[in-house]
């Protein structure tokens, strides 16, 4: 009785004393310091960045995430006791609240009346703060939405600044307000509490001055909050470790069509395996080529690189050999890995040679699984959770080469933040769980293929399915039927072509298909909506944003754009002689690039500094929903009058729907650059054009007068048009010279 009179002393002793120290470090009152203990100690809560919430300035309203019922309660033990704590009903009426019910001052309210009320204005002006508590949707609906307008209306009546707080880890709890097959719950997950610094409306607007919309510039801000919720210094191998451990090891996270399925652990101890053949045969930070196709082995090699604090430099086999080989001198580039069954199979013999031409030499897994010993086997077994080499975020974790498509390739290097910054950013616009699963032909030597089909589900636990190819129009399909996929990600071109070969029911299991790398013709975006009853939601990317910069979402979009800004990305647009709606796009952000590489200069860091110039031409509208007008360079300046190639290709693919075409701009003596078509329409008649155009009320300037009639247009390995081998077939089909 005495043992047990003692420990309980002792227990409230370390209590108080720990709750004096929470009063000192923190400012709380000290009944405010003894309820938060429990939580802390509970949870390990990461909760630094509280005191910027009680800092604040009055007026002041703080935005809080409200993902489980634990927020309010934490909220009145950690925010300023004068705060007006605005609550649900359900919440409001919850008994086990009521200890903390005393912290703080607390109402109810209906979500469709209370914030038209004046009197949480008089609440502001009078040096008050408000806790507002909006629902955990990264895609609201109209309700919710109404919400943040009354949000922000208030903030500005009142020029009240806004404090967005989020609960990092909370959705996990067994009370969270997710269901548990999308948010999988966990007793004790370890908390981080992410609060941003204080910016009233007008503060928001000023940062993306392109955008007026002041509701739009709350929900990026709390957005924001998300985002930074997240720990960005961990490394990318660290990110998808913590996902094994929050959704279980044994869950399978990766499929291919060969090989089967696998589990978070059996990637991870393939992984460790692979990584120390790396280890044995390169130096650490030393850039490695992977030349592999959509499967298995090139998520473990990718995964196994990481580990090993080595570069994945991913090598895009359908450039040809010239670039391969130049791919390789830029990066210097000395081990690339593969797979001899690939090889073969694809008949790829040419680039091998390409390879070993630029000085590297190949590493075959077939040989590396050879050689692997049952003391290999146990020790990764035993240690799958630890990385081989020590991660720092700050460092390359990925080279990957532009297109190509207006000139030379250039080597961009991004760093392990760079990528888990767009993953989350993502993460916090579009809502994906375990519950998905993600079906991947984007091939991995593309950005988008590589982050979003690949490193998202990875790090958001997400059922990963990876097919080798995209151009298997009649496969794919089927292999969706089989899969039953949520989410998809493509390219116009793709998705046209899968939609055109596909039965009714193929598709069907689709939440969405994200799309990107082109604009998304209306009868692609018809065809999935009324066959398959899936949302096309269009996005903007490119390689040095890691890649992703803008997109819609499903309930947040706008046909016709490629959606809004991500997350903490800024925008500038720079004046374009001759255009008068548009402006080229700057862009700044924690996704961007470290630098690139370039022929020039091989393996040497050419850090961007600031803002980077993407050669994008885009119209913005008050939402701050973005256009793309076309590339800088794909503009032709005729007789003075700037003409965008990419609206020229709109209005020949109103005219002629089912094929592809392809507007560039060639040398003309007269008036400086003329605009061709390079189409597979083989009864286009350049008089139907010039009626047609009339018709629709276009630009004399904007209708071609010269045809070119092709089986095929061009195409890159991304699925990109390749405008340089269409102006080249262009001049040479006109008997044109290449010089202006």
């Amino acid at each position: 009785m005495i043992l047990t009179l003692a420990l309980v002393a002792g227990l409230v002793l370390a209590w108080l004393l720990i709750g004096v120290i929470e009063t000192v470090r923190l400012g709380l009152r000290f009944p405010q310091a003894l309820l938060y203990v429990p939580f802390k100690l509970a949870y390990r809560i990461a909760d630094e960045r509280v005191r910027i919430a009680r800092d604040a300035a009055t007026p002041v309203i703080y935005v809080i995430s409200h993902q489980s019922r634990l927020e309010p309660a934490l909220m009145l033990s950690l925010l300023p006791d004068d705060t007006l704590h605005i609550l649900d009903e359900s919440s409001a009426r919850a008994p086990w609240l009521e200890p903390w019910r005393e912290l703080g001052r607390t109402i109810a309210f209906n979500a469709e009346h209370v914030f038209v009320s004046r009197r949480l204005v008089r609440v502001l002006k009078g040096k008050g703060r408000l806790a507002v508590y909006l629902p955990d949707a990264v895609e609201p609906d109209v309700k919710s939405f109404r919400l943040y307008r009354a949000i922000t209306r208030i903030a500005m009546q009142a020029n009240a600044s806004i404090v967005p707080v989020f609960v990092a880890g909370a959705r996990d709890l067994p009370m969270s307000l997710t269901p548990a097959d999308k948010a999988p719950r966990r007793w004790f997950p370890r908390l981080s509490i992410s609060v941003l610094e204080p910016m009233t409306i007008t503060e928001l607007l000023a940062r993306n001055p392109d955008q007026t919309s002041n509701t739009n510039a709350l929900f990026d801000r709390f957005a924001e909050a998300r985002l930074y919720g997240t720990d960005l210094d961990r490394g990318l191998f660290l990110a998808m470790r913590d996902a094994a451990t929050r959704v279980g090891a044994s869950k399978p996270i990766i499929e291919d069509v060969i090989s089967g399925s696998l589990s978070y652990r059996r990637l991870f101890i393939g992984a460790r395996i692979l990584g120390r053949r790396f280890e044995a045969v390169t130096a650490p930070g030393e850039a490695v080529g992977v030349l592999l196709p959509n499967a298995n082995g090139v998520v473990i090699s990718f995964v196994g690189l990481l580990s090993a604090a080595r570069v994945a430099a991913m090598i895009n086999y359908t450039a040809g050999p010239a670039s391969v080989t130049a791919a390789i001198r830029t990066a210097v580039i000395r081990t690339v890995v593969s797979s001899r069954a690939f090889i073969e199979k694809a008949d790829l013999a040419d680039i091998v040679a390409a390879v070993e031409a630029g000085g590297a030499k190949m590493l075959w897994l077939e040989d590396a699984r050879e050689s692997v010993t049952t003391l290999d086997k146990v020790a990764a077994a035993l240690f799958w959770r630890f990385p081989l080499q020590r991660q720092e975020a700050s460092k390359p974790a990925v080279i990957l080469f532009t297109s190509g498509s207006e000139g030379a390739p250039k080597a961009v290097v991004l760093s392990h933040r760079n990528l888990l910054a767009n993953v989350m950013q993502a993460e916090a616009r579009i809502s994906v769980s375990p519950a998905d699963i993600l079906l991947n032909v984007l091939p991995v030597f593309h950005s988008f293929g590589l982050t979003g089909g690949t490193i998202l589900p990875l790090v958001l636990s997400v059922k990963l399915f990876l097919y080798p190819s995209p151009l298997h129009y009649k496969i794919i399909p089927e292999i969706a039927r089989k899969v039953k996929p949520t989410v998809m990600f493509g390219t116009d071109t793709f998705l046209a072509n899968y939609a055109r070969t596909a039965k009714d029911g193929d598709f069907s299991s689709l939440r969405f298909v994200v799309a990107g790398a082109e604009a998304v013709k209306a009868e692609t975006r018809r065809a999935y909506r009324e066959r398959f009853q899936a949302e096309i939601v269009e996005g903007f990317g490119l390689t040095e944003a890691a890649p992703v910069v803008a997109v819609n979402t499903a309930i947040h979009g706008r046909d016709g754009t490629v959606g809004r800004l991500l997350p903490a990305i800024r925008m500038k647009l720079e004046p374009v002689e001759g255009i008068s709606d548009a402006g080229r796009l700057w862009l700044d952000g924690p996704n961007m690039m470290m630098g690139y590489m370039t022929a020039d200069r091989p393996g040497e860091l050419q850090p961007l500094n600031g803002w980077h110039d993407t050669g994008d031409i885009v119209s913005v509208d008050r939402d701050g929903f973005v256009t793309i007008r076309g590339r800088a360079k794909r503009f032709a300046k005729i007789a003075g009058e700037m003409v965008s190639l990419g609206a020229v290709e709109m209005l020949v693919q109103s005219l002629w729907p089912e094929e592809h075409h392809a507007a560039v701009a060639v040398p003309d003596k007269r008036r400086g650059e003329r605009i061709v078509l390079v189409t597979t329409a083989h009864d286009a008649s350049a008089e139907e054009l010039r009626q047609f155009g009339k018709k629709a009320g276009a630009a004399e300037l904007m209708v071609p007068n010269d045809i070119v009639k092709v089986e095929e247009i061009p195409v890159l390995g991304s699925g990109k048009t390749d405008y340089i081998s269409a102006r080249k077939l262009a001049i040479d089909r006109l008997g044109l010279s290449a010089a202006a």
